[in-house]
């Protein structure tokens, strides 16, 4: 009989995951540490389940069906069975509930349930992080009214209350560009607030409730007069008529999350806080859903990786082990050092939420997380893409075959650097982060994680590259389309630096521990280089755009 080749096997993504127990290990307690065991290891069960289910079933998207045999506008979207199994899921194993418990602790809980709950749910956790930034612009608005009324229902750890909450921003004006918003609030005659307009990007419109963004028929033009309304979709199991659903986009990735275009006919909101600023009030949402991407981009990473290496070892060429060829071992090991540092760095930023939000940061950590945040979402994103498509070359054609499900992950994968702000767009929120005192608060941070790690090269090597950063700063900061030019490289540079210094951290506590993989991948992660500073040439851009 002809060969035939084994088809990779996802490993047990909480059990062989050597990065995740290793920072459990350092970072929890004890007992919270034991409490948290039982909910990551049945996350990782059925993530084995549903990679499974993926390569032995017809892949399936959400219909939309708009009309009923009888006429009667119905809207209803047909969804995947991951996505009908979200809310047990959610619920069962507090995917979600965790981030908002007493502990400091709470997000780093919350987020080690993301990152192995993620893929398996087939982007069903898009609207989960829409729903925990809604849940948090909530709390910090002050509103009594829909605290009272909301939360428990997007914080339920029983699925039968449990709502999703979407995040209707975009329009067809402009995406970054919100100021555009054409969606106006008016006050019926009873002084009920009700949204007239388009959201062209709707990513979870199957939801019970959103946030949108609006501005009232008696403020002016500008960002400023926008106001942020909380509204629900559904009137008790039919969707509310005053919110159409025009059609569900046809996208590159994420194809089981049902993405709509929507028009809004008088739909009944409510404000957040005043009728003005809602951009401002969006604030605090932007740091959780910006967390879930580079969390969520991260497990991408974990998951391509996983696969890949399991081939390697399954694949024969030229007498032994494809993991035993050179060449190819050293692309799994570039990758997976590269992966080490997304990795140290996304879950950083989890802790830090969790230590802001509680109370319990250290002054400089809040600082630091308005910088750290941007940055990691922009190089987790982007390092997504790149490492998703290595790993469909290890599997030669095969990784380019659709019913292996290998190509889902690099289309999956482009969309971490386009929502919740593409690569540009949170390089230049990092400057203005910068322009606070985020960079001593990030220099404070690094000496902190360099602590007495014992590799003299990468804490030289991190120490220059920032010193380095600061000049470039200081070169430019004269000149704000050069700054911009290359805010870029500079937010490479400095999420790279970030990383490294927190590679060192682990690798001093696990060497404690008789594990020398961490100083390895620390010292090949600085190999790479931290430094992708440019010098912006205006002229040399003009000539090559004209």
């Amino acid at each position: 009989m002809a060969f035939l080749q084994d088809s990779p096997q996802l490993p047990h993504p909480y059990r062989s995951d050597r990065s995740l127990l290793a920072l459990l290990d350092r970072v929890l307690p004890a007992a919270r540490r034991a409490a948290l065991d039982a909910d990551l290891d049945a996350l990782g069960d059925y993530a084995q389940m549903a990679w499974r289910r993926a390569c032995t079933t017809t892949r399936r998207k959400p219909v939309l069906t708009q009309w009923d045999a009888w006429g009667q506008r119905i809207d209803r979207i047909e969804l995947t069975p991951a996505w009908q199994e979200g809310a047990a899921m959610t619920t069962r194993h507090a995917v979600l509930a965790a981030g908002h418990g007493d502990s400091e602790h709470a997000r780093l809980e919350e987020f080690a349930r993301v990152y192995l709950y993620h893929l398996a749910s087939e982007f069903y956790t898009c609207p989960l992080a829409m729903t925990d930034g809604a849940a948090t612009a909530i709390k910090a608005s002050g509103n009594r009214e829909l605290i009272e009324r909301a939360l428990p229902q997007f914080l339920s750890r029983d699925a039968s209350t449990f709502w999703l909450s979407g995040q209707w921003m975009t329009e067809t004006s402009g995406g970054s560009d919100v100021g555009n918003t054409e969606t106006v609030a008016r006050q019926d005659a009873d002084g009920q607030w009700r949204l007239y307009g388009r959201k062209w990007f709707s990513s979870a419109v199957v939801g019970e409730a959103a946030l949108a963004l609006a501005r009232p028929d008696t403020a002016g033009n500008g960002t400023a007069a926008l106001a942020l309304f909380y509204v629900e979709t559904m009137d008790g199991a039919r969707r509310k008529p005053e919110l159409l659903i025009d059609r569900l986009k046809d996208k590159l990735g994420t194809q089981e999350l049902p993405t709509a275009e929507i028009h809004l006919d008088g739909l009944p909101a409510w404000p957040l806080g005043e009728l003005a600023h809602g951009v401002r009030q969006v604030a605090p949402m932007l740091n959780v859903t910006r967390t879930w991407n580079a969390i969520c981009a991260v497990a991408s990473m974990a998951r391509a990786i996983g696969l890949a290496r399991d081939f390697a070892g399954r694949r024969q060429t030229f007498g032994r082990p494809l993991i035993e060829q050179p060449l190819h071992a050293q692309t799994l090991a570039d990758m997976q050092v590269e992966f080490e540092g997304a990795f140290a760095l996304a879950f950083e930023i989890a802790q830090l939420l969790g230590r802001v939000e509680h109370g319990t940061a250290p002054p400089h950590e809040a600082a630091l997380l308005r910088l750290l945040t941007p940055l990691a979402k922009l190089w987790t994103g982007k390092l997504a893409v790149t490492i998703c498509s290595e790993a469909l070359e290890c599997f030669g054609g095969a990784g380019y075959i659709e019913d292996t499900g290998l190509p889902q992950l690099l289309r999956d994968a482009q969309v971490y650097a386009i929502w919740e702000g593409t690569t540009n767009v949170l390089s230049l929120d990092s400057l203005r982060a910068l322009a606070g005192d985020s960079f001593a608060a990030l220099r404070v941070a690094l000496d902190h994680w360099l602590g007495d790690n014992d590799d003299m090269h990468a804490a030289s090597a991190i120490r220059q590259t920032l010193a380095a950063a600061a000049r470039w700063l200081d070169l430019h900061a004269a000149t704000r389309d050069s700054l911009e030019a290359g805010a870029r490289g500079l937010a490479i540079t400095l999420a790279r630096c970030a990383a490294a210094a927190l590679l060192a951290r682990q690798a001093t506590w696990s060497n404690g521990q008789g594990d020398l993989r961490p100083a390895a991948a620390l010292h090949r992660f600085v190999g790479h280089g931290l430094d992708r500073l440019v010098s912006p040439d205006a002229g040399n851009t003009s000539l090559l755009l004209g």
